[in-house]
């Protein structure tokens, strides 16, 4: 990374987040005040479950794993977040330890951001406050999808969905050809998918002999979107 950390710009970089967005400039720099941007090295980890947490986290650049492990040693990963995402609100507010480890999966750059700065500003901006709740929300819709995909759907499905993502929201999904970038390693995709990495290459390798994907290392190119939503496996 070559970004100069003197020159960057927190209280413009915080208004391009959907959370900071509406903020006038003095509480755009109110909040940056109370944040910190630092590179992290790929493999380093960030905090463990049962750290403090006084604070909130956003990926600027890169990828940061969120992961469990159980008590036979077994790594699952909870969340994968890249840029402009943020992690750790929910267990900031609630005075909570974190309940889960973090990692860098690349190079990255975070941005930490205080617990009182934003404490202060819910205090005083109820719109902040609204937007807050409203994050917090999406977080937990995105949960409850989860719980409902590995209750409902193959694995097969799974993995079709990680590949689709928000096209499978559509009521009509629109034939398009895309290319998908895994941002990560197909180990840590498949964990975040609850599959072994072995299931899941086979899966791959399933839609790709019905020729609905191609595979070029990292790069997964969907010739038929609404081929692929439409798939239905033996």
């Amino acid at each position: 990374m070559t970004l100069d950390l003197d020159k960057f710009n927190l209280p413009r970089y915080l208004a391009t987040l959907p959370l900071f967005s509406s903020m006038r400039q003095e509480e755009l720099e109110r909040i940056a005040q109370g944040c910190s941007l630092r590179r992290i090295e790929r493999g380093r980890v960030l905090f463990r479950a049962g750290d403090p947490c006084n604070e909130f986290h956003v990926v600027v650049l890169g990828q940061i794993k969120l992961f469990a492990i159980s008590p036979s040693g077994v790594e699952k990963v909870i969340e994968l977040c890249g840029p402009s995402q943020t992690f750790a609100e929910a267990v900031m507010f609630m005075g909570m330890p974190y309940v889960v480890s973090s990692q860098a999966l690349t190079d990255t750059l975070l941005l930490t951001i205080e617990k009182a700065g934003v404490l202060a500003e819910i205090t005083s901006n109820s719109d902040f406050a609204l937007r807050m709740l409203a994050g917090l929300s999406r977080r937990l819709h995105g949960l409850i999808k989860d719980v409902e995909a590995y209750a409902l759907h193959n694995g097969v499905q799974r993995v079709i969905g990680y590949l689709l993502g928000d096209r499978l929201t559509e009521s009509e999904m629109a034939s398009e050809t895309v290319t998908v970038s895994l941002p990560v390693s197909k180990a840590a995709i498949a964990s975040r998918l609850s599959l072994t990495p072995e299931y899941f290459s086979r899966v791959l390798g399933e839609l790709e002999n019905a020729g609905l994907i191609h595979v070029d290392k990292r790069d997964i190119h969907i010739p038929d979107t609404a081929r692929l939503a439409n798939y239905q496996p033996r």
